[in-house]
């Protein structure tokens, strides 16, 4: 079989966002473990090739016209997650975003397999686009093994937590660091997301201007975009994870820092019940519940935290690159 894959997030913006990796290290892995089929390049807007049995559009937003509403072949499509649907009050989407929006919810109804990441995903998909269940594969993400060899190069633990991602509402980043601000001084928390940097963007002036009105600027550190190498040596360095999110569709940093040996602080529901195994769980509703948790991986012996490192890693072994390459080849097979 002959797949084309869309490789539009490697040209953009997307590069070295999540959708870019995932398009980066799926070409990579199909190639290295399902080498029975050939893989064809493509860019949106580009003719599909006649030989080509199927395409897959491994990037989808619901507010942008990422996917062609007409196509000559079967399409598969991965929707990570549809959380700006899920709350459209959070991500107001305009009269144009609904416009496309209508838009693409036609080209995913005419998709002939939809791939995403969680069970939980699927149920959004189901209930906020109507496809059938049958038409969803639901394929879990796994680890970038880049960032897992960069932890090797970290000696011990520091006395600083970590959070990798964006900053939008479902995000939680003042509830994660109000729960912050209340653990005890001498620990410091390393933010890792290139939105943070944006002088332009007002929803990162109100991340600064909250961390300067709870008095912790001196403990808080922002990071911009940071190599696979040194965010694999930052998760293992830290005390802790924190991802309290008020929603996920996945959360790929919980399952990056569990395989780098670091304990995991995340919030209850969505996808983290069912992708996020043995880390500890905190009400994001409660920033109280952040703060204890922190104090509590803050003080464990080495003993219990051995323990804790080794319950994440057995954990995060699951989640492959092989597995994803085997999983959607299996979507592929079920195409044709």
């Amino acid at each position: 079989m002959n797949i084309a894959i869309d490789t539009s997030p490697l040209n953009s913006g997307h590069k070295v966002r999540g959708v870019g990796k995932y398009t980066k290290l799926l070409i990579e892995s199909l190639k290295k473990y399902e080498s029975q089929h050939s893989y064809t390049l493509i860019e949106r807007g580009q003719k599909v090739p006649n030989n080509v049995d199927l395409v897959h559009y491994p990037y989808f937003d619901p507010f942008f016209l990422t996917l062609p509403l007409i196509t000559a072949k079967p399409t598969v499509i991965t929707v990570h997650d549809l959380i700006p649907l899920v709350f459209p009050d959070k991500f107001p989407r305009g009269l144009r975003g609904e416009l496309k929006w209508n838009i693409q919810r036609l080209a995913l109804r005419n998709a002939k397999k939809i791939i995403t990441d969680s069970q939980n995903s699927k149920r959004d998909i189901v209930k906020i686009v109507g496809t059938p269940e049958r038409k969803i594969s639901v394929v879990h993400l796994a680890p970038d093994p880049a960032i897992i060899a960069g932890s090797a190069k970290s000696s011990k633990p520091e006395r600083f937590f970590i959070y990798v991602g964006d900053l939008n509402w479902n995000k939680n980043i003042h509830g994660l660091l109000e729960g912050f601000s209340r653990v005890q001084t001498g620990i410091k928390l390393m933010i890792v997301g290139q939105a943070f940097l944006n002088k332009n963007l007002s929803e990162a002036i109100a991340v600064r201007e909250y961390v300067i009105k709870l008095g912790i600027d001196d403990r808080v550190r922002f990071f911009g975009y940071v190599s696979d190498e040194k965010l694999g040596v930052l998760y293992a360095s830290s005390l802790g994870c924190m991802l309290p999110s008020f929603y996920e569709g996945f959360g790929l940093p919980v399952l990056e820092a569990m395989a780098c040996g670091t304990p995991v602080i995340v919030s209850h529901g969505s996808s983290l019940d069912e992708i996020a195994g043995p880390a500890f769980r905190v009400d994001p509703a409660n920033p109280d519940t952040i703060t204890d948790a922190c104090t509590k991986l803050a003080n464990v012996s080495r003993q219990e935290r051995s323990t804790i490192v080794e319950k994440g890693r057995v954990w995060s072994a699951e989640f492959t690159w092989e597995k994803v390459a085997q999983n959607t080849v299996r979507v592929y097979e079920s195409c044709i």
